[in-house]
């Protein structure tokens, strides 16, 4: 499971997953039931990524599968969203890179099939080209690239214009490079990350206005040994005057492993939507106020998961950015104490892990990791079972 320092995504759950039905989220906190509209990019996930269980990120595709099945509770101007709003707010549907992702994956077309449609009809438009569109990097602009757009509109049998009325204003010519928040994340996260495929086109500018000064994580283990629960308290600090929410993405290994209770001690939740096609819970919290520049504000939220059937045995937190302090706690059940535990990092997501150190587990049965001045990179630990009949090291079930 994992999460990071400017969205927040946890990873938890192993492989071998059962494809259990999902479940809606359901927010304790009173305040959740009247959130604002969430922004038109995240990360478990917070600013930082956390990894609980044993399965890798997910498989990167160049077109984003749909997320048909989202479960969520939120609310706009106090009225319930609907599964489609919800999916909408997610993906950023209501754009230009949204409504051709959506049309794409509705089609079941691939970018190689769209492309030699065009080219029948004498339109040269490439791979990498529509893959640039749909995923927001560049927009249709010149006229040769508009006609492709009349005719795409056709090919993905969309309404007359529907495309078209949602380019932006022509973008400034020359170089130019990603957003700070948009190349930070690559670097660490990689192409088409599942981060990257849960945000849509909020992935390009989540979280642009606050950077996390400390995260402390808290996984909990359950009897079996599967992921029970997280929670996460991170201090954000505003880069720019009017900053007032974040977005947080947990994704889970496992299917089995779902969210099914999501409390906000401090902020105000205004979006959680799980998306079970990416196993991945995406969470807006609003501050409560707009923060000046460099002013700070505390986020804390905890979530109630779903019992899987494979024991987890990582958690992992990828950060974009340097924390001043990252403390990791993993809290395992008596029936479910690990034979050993080490601590490591990684560059990225993907790369081996290096710096493995054995970390002891204490008398309260928690293992901890605190890091001070933690460098952009992912942050994990892992466990092991042993194979005894009884007692410390058992392997649970």
């Amino acid at each position: 499971m994992s999460s990071d320092t400017q969205t927040d995504e946890a990873h938890a759950t192993g492989p071998g997953s059962t494809g259990a039905q999902a479940k809606d989220p359901r927010a304790k906190d009173p305040r959740a039931t009247d959130p604002r509209a969430t922004e038109a990019r995240a990360t478990p996930a917070p600013h930082a990524e956390a990894h609980a269980t044993p399965a890798p990120h997910a498989e990167a595709h160049a077109t984003p599968a749909p997320h048909a099945e989202a479960h969520a509770t939120a609310a706009r101007t106090g009225e319930a969203l609907t599964t489609s709003a919800l999916h909408a707010a997610a993906t950023g549907a209501d754009t230009f890179p949204g409504v051709l992702r959506e049309a794409l994956n509705r089609r079941g077309l691939s970018l190689e099939r769209v492309s030699e449609r065009l080219r029948v009809r004498g339109i040269t438009i490439s791979q990498a080209t529509l893959s640039s569109w749909q995923r927001g990097r560049s927009q249709p602009e010149r006229a040769r690239s508009l006609q492709a757009v009349d005719v795409l509109e056709e090919i993905l049998e969309l309404p007359a214009g529907s495309l078209r009325s949602l380019l932006g204003p022509r973008r400034p010519r020359g170089r130019t490079t990603p957003p700070d928040a948009e190349g930070a994340a690559l670097q660490i996260l990689g192409e088409d990350s599942v981060v990257e495929k849960a945000l849509g086109a909020r992935f390009r500018h989540f979280n642009q206005e606050t950077s996390s000064l400390m995260v402390h994580d808290i996984v909990r283990v359950g009897e079996t040994g599967t992921l029970s629960g997280i929670s996460t308290t991170n201090v954000l600090r505003a880069k720019r005057a009017g900053a007032d929410r974040a977005i947080f993405v947990l994704s889970f290994d496992d299917e089995a492993a779902e969210p099914v209770d999501i409390r906000v001690t401090c902020g105000r939740l205004a979006e959680a939507t799980y998306l079970k096609g990416l196993k991945s819970l995406v969470l807006e919290i609003h501050f409560g106020r707009e923060l000046a520049k460099l002013d700070t504000t505390v986020v804390s939220y905890a979530v109630e998961v779903s019992p899987s059937e494979t024991p987890a045995t990582h958690y992992e937190r990828w950060s974009r950015t340097n924390l001043h302090e990252y403390l990791q706690q993993v809290f395992f059940h008596p029936a479910a104490l690990p034979a050993d535990c080490h601590r490591y990092v990684r560059e990225k997501v993907g790369d081996p892990p290096r710096g493995r150190r054995r970390i002891p587990l204490s008398d309260a049965h928690d293992v901890h990791v605190l890091t001070s001045r933690c460098k952009p990179g992912v942050h994990g630990v892992a466990w092991e079972y042993g194979t005894g009949p009884s007692g410390t090291g058992d392997r649970p079930g």
